[in-house]
């Protein structure tokens, strides 16, 4: 279990696999749209559906564990703060691969895992080069959801990011090396 001194080695590998994971995909999906590289969808999805994975384990995780209790004590600005980033951190990290895979599947793009096929992709008879949407709605609703979510997930990361360099470098509370599995 988590204390103010010691994160489990449970919470510190979730909290690394997804922030790794989410960054990554992150900067290729900007890649992706900014370049059209196409070639990179297939593994975009199949990382997608893995980090989406290793997110229901950190959210079970966290339901079962709970927040874990701060390194210093602080002000009321600094907590709410805080609880507001993490919550869009967490809330963002489950919304991303559900919104991916929404968008994907629904628009009739297909999705797989690796090559193993999990949606099947529904070409258009006329053009097979193209995709016909399963439904253009819930596509839509994805895609929306998917590009919003990331911006704003963008933005809660590099919040996180300024208040661990804050924990670290002001305070001087041992927060990060916390994160990086010490006893502080």
């Amino acid at each position: 279990m988590d204390t103010a001194r010691k994160l489990s080695p449970t919470t510190v590998t979730l909290h690394w696999i997804v922030a790794i994971m989410m960054i990554g995909l992150l900067g290729v999906g900007i890649y992706m749209e900014e370049n059209e590289a196409f070639a990179l969808y297939p593994w975009h999805k199949s990382f997608g559906v893995l980090i989406g994975v290793f997110v229901v384990l950190r959210v079970l995780w966290r339901i079962k564990n709970g927040w874990p209790p701060a390194a210093g004590d602080y002000t009321i600005w600094e907590k709410l703060l805080s609880k507001i980033v993490h919550y869009l951190l967490i809330i963002g990290t489950v919304l991303m691969p559900i919104s991916g895979f929404m968008m994907s599947a629904m628009g009739g793009h297909g999705v797989a895992f690796f090559g193993i096929e999990l949606f099947a992709p529904n070409p258009d008879p006329a053009n097979p080069q193209e995709a016909l949407p399963v439904n253009a709605t819930l596509a839509q609703v994805g895609h929306v959801v998917h590009g919003l979510g990331g911006n704003i997930l963008i933005g809660a990361i590099a919040l996180h990011i300024i208040g661990a360099l804050k924990h670290h470098i002001i305070d001087r509370d041992g927060t990060l090396r916390r994160m990086l599995g010490a006893t502080v």
